[in-house]
């Protein structure tokens, strides 16, 4: 049996000469941000649901944004097949609902249709709006989520599957992460009136969003699982690991594409891709995958010997516009072992 990590048309657009592209798209060299990157992409109208490992086998699946206080979404939830996925791996990187009780129904729907269901927190899962008086803060929320997790069986902590290693990742942004040159000449909204986490999330006195100390604090919850992803590093001979948030601003599109071009910063952590590649080293390889979610944006391909993915189930509206298929592709198969 070889295990593979199966490869997934991006949500993105390549312009190819001659007029006539080739089936498979053939790797870039580099990107405009100088850093090496392959994508990988099948030239076809809409990404089909996966078939690998149809026949057996440890298979993983990706789905992340599920924001399932809308009810469309969380009616997708209820929808997936009681036994499709019975024996299959869940990796869900955030973002699943605002309140308590939407997170535990969909969680506990997830468990009833998937053998091993892993997460990490996303942004809108700590927002206390409609909770105030139920929690503290955001930490105490989180607190309580990781507990809801643990009653019902989903995995919030390193596991090793059949060899593969399956890491997540806490992790939260800091506006240093973009570099990018800011757009000039026009008027563009401060971060506090467009991102509601300004708001929404309420933080103990020595965290704020100003700066990196609540990147530093996600980033160092991570710890209390060293000898775990130590165990990990030695003995499995493929790694997955997950975050909610954005490890590399090649990971988003340039601010001149962007709806809102300050969203660089507020999506991702130069702690995480430090992390990530603690993890998996510095040298190429085809064992290595990170996902991750947060910016609604499919993503899949390959920086510097790792693979990223993301699969975002995302808000009803945004699947409308879709050019790819819509969520028939969802959730989507990263790993499987049942190929020959």
């Amino acid at each position: 049996m070889v295990a593979t990590f199966v490869p997934f048309c991006s949500n993105f657009t390549l312009k190819l000469r001659p007029s006539n592209p080739p089936s498979i798209l053939a790797p870039l060299r580099k990107n405009q941000r100088g850093a090496k990157l392959k994508c990988f992409g099948v030239a076809r109208p809409h990404i089909l649901p996966s078939a690998f490992g149809e026949d057996g086998g440890l298979r993983v699946f990706v789905l992340s944004d599920l924001h399932t206080d809308y009810d469309e979404n969380m009616n997708w939830i209820h929808s997936l097949s009681l036994d499709k996925y019975r024996d299959d791996v869940l990796i869900v990187p955030g973002d699943v609902a605002e309140t308590i009780s939407n997170f535990v129904s969909t969680m506990a729907m997830l468990k009833d249709r998937f053998e091993r269901v892993f997460f990490v927190p996303g942004n809108h899962d700590l927002w206390c709006r409609r909770e105030e008086d139920n929690y503290l803060d955001s930490i105490e929320k989180m607190s309580k989520l990781l507990d809801a997790c643990r009653d019902l069986g989903v995995d919030t902590n390193p596991a090793i599957l059949n060899g593969l290693g399956i890491v997540p990742l806490f992790s939260w942004y800091h506006e240093s992460f973009d570099r990018e040159m800011d757009l000039q000449g026009i008027r563009i909204p401060s971060l506090e009136m467009v991102c509601k986490d300004f708001h929404a999330c309420k933080w103990p006195g020595d965290l704020s969003n100003e700066g990196a100390s609540l990147a530093l604090f996600f980033d160092a919850m991570n710890e209390k699982n060293n000898i775990m992803i130590e165990k990990i590093r030695r003995t499995c001979s493929q790694i997955i690991t997950f975050s909610h948030f954005v490890p590399r601003p090649e990971l988003c599109p340039e601010k001149r594409m962007l709806f809102y071009p300050k969203l660089p910063k507020i999506i991702g952590s130069d702690y995480l891709e430090d992390r990530i590649r603690s993890i998996h080293g510095s040298k190429e390889t085809t064992s290595a995958c990170h996902v991750f979610g947060h910016t609604h944006f499919c993503w899949d391909l390959v920086l510097d010997g790792i693979r990223y993915v993301q699969a975002p189930l995302a808000y009803p509206r945004e699947r409308k516009k879709r050019m790819n298929g819509g969520e028939d592709w969802l959730p989507f198969c990263i790993f499987s072992n049942g190929r020959k």
